[in-house]
């Protein structure tokens, strides 16, 4: 079946670091890491930003009233069961926007809270008027919705549309969707549906990334994303692949974000987590714009478009030319040896370069190593 695809439109970043990132192993976010986080995301220009619900913990209360009071551009928004008390805590601690869930899958409604579907309708119908009485930005999500009969979600998507919710999510909760069941559920719903649309994507089959991007090339609004994608197991859709994914579709899709924090935002995260930001982590990885191959460097030195989706330097970042190892070209150690502000004739280009992997054949050698070599050879031996 052939699928034309869409253009993404007009979206937002849903920032879930303060809430889904505390269900990440080990998290213990004080509140002053959550300001401090929250300040650096700010400036960065995430459109809202979701904390966990106010009843998880005394702390998590004051947290959100602490955040609701600070100076900021992104919406506040909470996280909460569709339950009454929850609700008008929420409203008490100022924030924004609620985000109602409740399971539909036969898992979550027999498991989970046992009701039924009617139930389930009537129970999001009176909470969306109460936040909406309360003028609060309010998103119905069906929790496990890949696992949920079709039918029986669609019909609640539509019942909390008429009921006047701003956004129903869509929530692959345990990570089971792939792109296609994403993009034909998503466009399904959005000829359902009049109001916006949110997808939350956990990352248990690595498709999160891919799945957030069909869903907004169906027609979604708004998806959530973490720092590093931190969040309950393998987490969800990390925000600085999604932006990767997005930019090499169409660099104007990323222009509203300041890029060059999106490093710095993710070792703060990672520190307050005491994490390694992991090597192939899309754009901030350590070796995200590390180049080895002869070939390789050889045409990047040229014209790094040829082997670079992504420009460093829209990130604040800069790309490496690898010259320590048996695989360099003579290129490569051309560009060193200019660095070192040698100008090295193309014989000795070739003498250096083949010299070089003899050594790297015998032993792993280091950028040391490689200009201690260019420099004995560029200058005269003395008598």
């Amino acid at each position: 079946m052939h699928i034309r695809r869409k253009p993404v439109q007009e979206f937002h970043f849903i920032d879930s670091t303060l809430r889904e990132g505390e269900q990440f192993r080990s998290t213990h976010f004080t509140i002053g890491d959550k300001i401090e986080i929250a300040q650096m995301l700010d400036q960065f220009g995430v459109d809202y930003m979701e904390l966990s619900t106010p009843v998880a913990s005394p702390q998590s209360a004051d947290a959100v009233r602490a955040l609701a009071d600070m100076p900021r551009r992104f919406k506040l928004l909470t996280h909460i069961r569709a339950n009454m008390d929850d609700a008008k805590l929420a409203v008490d601690c100022g924030v924004d926007g609620a985000d109602v869930y409740i399971g539909t899958s036969n898992y979550m409604r027999e498991y989970s809270h046992g009701k039924s579907l009617e139930q389930v309708i009537d129970i999001g119908q009176e909470i969306v008027a109460f936040l909406k009485s309360q003028d609060v930005e309010t998103r119905f999500s069906t929790e496990d919705t890949f696992r949920s009969n079709f039918a029986d979600v669609m019909t609640v998507y539509r019942a909390m549309d008429l009921a006047g919710v701003d956004r129903v999510g869509v929530a692959d909760t345990v990570g089971i969707a792939d792109p296609l069941q994403t993009y034909n559920l998503i466009s399904n719903l959005r000829d359902v549906v009049n109001c916006d649309i949110e997808f939350h994507g956990h990352n248990d089959s690595s498709c999160a990334v891919a799945n957030a991007f069909c869903a907004l090339q169906a027609g979604a609004t708004h998806i959530d994303t973490t720092v590093l994608g931190v969040g309950e197991r393998n987490g969800i859709t990390p925000m600085g692949a999604l932006i990767g994914r997005l930019y090499t579709c169409d660099r104007s899709l990323v222009e509203k974000y300041n890029l060059s924090m999106l490093a710095d935002i993710e070792r703060l995260v990672a520190e307050k987590l005491g994490i390694e930001i992991p090597f192939n982590t899309p754009i901030t990885g350590e070796v995200a714009f590390h180049h080895r191959a002869g070939i390789h460097t050889k045409a990047v030195l040229r014209n790094p478009i040829t082997y670079e989706a992504l420009n460093p330097e829209d990130f604040g970042l800069t790309r490496t030319i690898d010259v320590a190892h048996r695989l360099v070209g003579r290129n490569a150690v051309r560009e060193r040896a200019s660095v070192l502000g040698l100008d090295l004739p193309d014989d000795m280009l070739r003498l250096v370069t083949a010299e070089i992997k003899a050594l790297a054949d015998l032993d792993p050698i280091s950028l040391d190593d490689v200009d201690e070599l260019l420099l004995s050879l560029a200058q005269p031996v003395e008598d």
